[in-house]
């Protein structure tokens, strides 16, 4: 990988060579030092180099690394995490990491599985003997040494002896990465411990041998639940390493091996039964449902899924104008739980949006709707997703705002409760709400779902849209119907089935004003076959009109009376436009293709393509043609927000780059801020608001800033 001119010469006065990587945290470079042999240099991006917080977790990673340096992992041979931009160098390690070589190679043959799964447990046997629980096992950390496989990046490690008073990780919060995650990991995070390592052990290998994740599902919303709720898919794992694999997936950790015993049960072949056997009735996917411990899943659905946005608008300030009374301003969102010992406070909002001219009204992090004055950011109201002062957890739900209409706000509430069974089992009751703006002031409430398996009704999720006739809304008590809640009185219009629910996953979308039903159907290996995409009346629900393409595709949204049609895995070398009218196809190759991981944004007739290191590329959606490609500098950003002359990106650090419409220059740019705390997942960030020339700005744990754009 190419170095870049923003790239240092050196770092700790290791001569840099080339770039390895680029991640959310940092940069990855090869070095050499003095002697000549070959590092692994990890340097922190500069907008996390003035965060407390953060240089403590980065001083945690390179004590953990150093505690488990070893035959199984990278040693470390130097690090400063006092530095300007904090760094850590350990050995290089020549190959490819276990997810780059099975993508181009495909499944591990029979021999290099067993030495993988007994390597991979010699590893973990060492890291928990130097008191260290990895918490972050995958294929992407696993280096295909020739001397066989080293474990790396433990960047969300933590001693075991501290797990229970560990401040940095008792916010609650899900850290990892779902397909190899374990459930404890979803449900009760300050309790993970060194079984969490063996569950991610197996998933890692049943990868290996098959070339998909034993829970692997299009969100990381449904994998969650499939690691939490269901079974693992091993059809293609060899049968010789099944009862390996299905020992190390237990449900329960204190069900799994140590790793000593995973050793010993590799070379004396003695195998115990295992709990964790298909049901001989288990057939097609599971249903979307919430439980408390998908608060964070729900979480990682925005932070992982390179699908669309919808930008939500409000009665703004016109264009050249500020609101009434502005001034500069930063401000957190007041805690509005109703529980004596509520949670707190942990993430970034999910959604803002101004509304009326007077107020921006936030949604996320278990609040349902809060609101700040478009002025001096005054926080004069707040409501939490869970209405009910309990005392039983966080909510299950993250909150976003669906849409705004004449000074209202329609937002969703989800209240837990206990079933009464004695064990804990929590129901949830989903609710659309229509909300004054202004007041907070619930105008109406309707139920959308009650019980276990009711669909949270996000439109993150695509579980929810907004159409001028009101909301549509995933419905029922397990989420099998879709139901429009009208605008004025929050009345139900009409209610219909989701089609084959077993055999296809359906998201509600919408497009210049109207509404569609996007079904990806499931072929014979798990994946996605073929999309279905149908316009809906919205009179009575029913399709207008349905026409199907191959692949798994979703809308982006329209433009010149065309939908704009993109698949959401891989790369993306054409795009599919439908007349939205005749729903005549036209498929449009793209003049460079679009690399797997970028986010594509329609915004004002063109598409944005937004790459985690920074990156951003225009496209011209009806000829394909890439307009400009440029930097912004800004790595993790959220989608963007666009004025009629500029483009605006911001990290959940409330980083901000202002670039030039027409030609992609950066014309501006603002550090991160460093009083808005630290979250877990800085890839979460929610798009900028534009009121005027007053620039809105959510970022770190329930907070926002502004700054006025004329200026910069």
């Amino acid at each position: 990988m190419a170095l870049r001119d923003s790239d240092p010469a050196e770092a700790g006065g290791y001569r840099i060579e080339d770039r390895l990587g680029s991640g959310g945290m940092g940069v990855v470079y090869l070095a050499r030092s003095a002697s000549g042999r070959r590092l692994a240099v990890k340097v922190v991006h500069g907008q996390y180099a003035d965060d407390d917080e953060f240089r403590a977790r980065f001083r945690r990673e390179v004590a953990a690394a150093r505690q488990v340096s070893g035959a199984f992992t990278a040693p470390v041979v130097d690090a400063d995490a006092d530095a300007p931009r904090p760094w850590m160098a350990t050995l290089y390690i020549p190959g490819s990491d276990l997810g780059t070589h099975i993508r181009e190679n495909g499944p591990l043959p029979l021999p290099r599985l067993r030495d993988l799964a007994a390597g991979l447990a010699e590893a973990i046997r060492d890291i928990h003997r130097a008191g260290v629980v990895h918490r972050d096992l995958k294929p992407a950390n696993v280096m295909l040494a020739d001397d066989g496989p080293r474990v790396i990046d433990f960047g969300i490690s933590r001693a075991t002896e501290f797990a229970a008073s560990d401040v940095l990780t008792q916010t609650g919060r899900v850290m990892g990465t779902p397909p190899f995650m374990s459930p404890e990991q979803f449900s009760a995070p300050q309790d993970v411990g060194p079984a969490a390592d063996i569950f991610s052990l197996g998933a890692v290998v049943a990868f290996a041998a098959s070339g998909r994740g034993p829970f692997d599902s299009p969100s990381p919303y449904e994998t969650a639940i499939r690691v939490v709720e269901g079974t693992p898919e091993l059809d293609d794992v060899p049968a010789e390493l099944l009862p390996f694999i299905r020992l190390c997936l237990e449900k329960e950790p204190k069900s799994r091996p140590t790793a000593d015993e995973l050793l010993r049960l590799l070379k004396d072949g003695d195998w115990p039964p295992s709990n964790d056997t298909p049901p001989p009735t288990a057939t097609g996917r599971p249903r979307r449902r919430t439980r408390r411990w998908l608060a964070a899943a729900a979480t990682l659905a925005l932070a992982a899924a390179a699908t669309t946005t919808l930008a939500l608008s409000g009665d703004d300030p016109a264009p050249g104008k500020l609101p009434a009374g502005w001034t500069q301003w930063h401000k957190r969102a007041k805690d509005p739980s109703l529980d004596k010992d509520p949670i707190g406070a942990g993430g970034p909002f999910r959604r803002c949006v101004a509304v009326g001219g007077t107020s921006l009204v936030c949604a996320g992090d278990d609040i349902l709707a809060t609101r700040f004055a478009l002025a001096d950011g005054r926080n004069t109201w707040g409501l939490p997703i869970d209405g009910t002062a309990d005392d039983i957890g966080g909510s299950s739900s993250a909150g976003t705002i669906i849409g705004t209409r004449g000074g209202r706000v329609y937002a969703y509430g989800s209240d837990d409760r206990t079933t009464g069974s004695g064990d804990g089992t929590t129901v949830t009751r989903h609710t659309v709400q229509a909300l004054d703006a202004e007041t907070g002031k619930v105008i109406w409430k309707t139920v959308t779902g009650d019980g276990e398996e009711a669909v949270e009704p996000s439109s993150d999720h695509g579980a929810s849209i907004a159409v001028p006739e009101g909301i549509i809304t995933a419905y029922g008590k397990q989420g099998e119907q879709f139901a429009l809640v009208g605008a004025e009185d929050g009345e139900v219009r009409w209610k219909q089935r989701f089609p084959e629910p077993d055999k296809q996953n359906c998201l509600l979308r919408t497009a210049a004003r109207q509404g569609y039903l996007v079904c990806q159907k499931w072929s014979g290996d798990d994946a996605v076959g073929s999309t279905s995409i149908a316009q809906l009346d919205p009179a009575t629900g029913r399709a207008r009109w349905t026409l199907r393409v191959a692949g798994d595709k979703d809308i982006v949204g329209q433009t010149g009376g065309r939908l704009i049609v993109l698949g959401t895995t891989g790369e993306h070398r054409t795009l599919t436009l439908v007349n939205a009218t005749s729903h005549v196809l036209t498929t449009v190759r793209l003049s460079k293709a679009q690399p797997e991981g970028s986010t594509p944004t329609l915004l004002r007739g063109r598409l944005y393509f937004t790459l985690p290191s920074g990156g951003v590329r225009a496209v011209d959606p009806r000829s394909g043609k890439q307009l400009w490609q440029s930097d912004s500098g800004v790595e993790q950003a959220g989608p963007p927000t666009a004025s009629a002359t500029r483009l605006y990106l911001a990290s959940v650090s409330g980083r901000l780059a202002v670039l030039d419409l027409a030609t992609g220059a950066v014309e501006a740019t603002l550090g991160g801020r460093d009083d808005g705390g630290t979250v877990d997942f800085p890839d979460m960030s929610a798009p900028p608001v534009l009121a005027g020339d007053a620039l809105y700005i959510p970022y770190g744990i329930r907070s926002v800033h502004t700054v006025d754009v004329s200026r910069l």
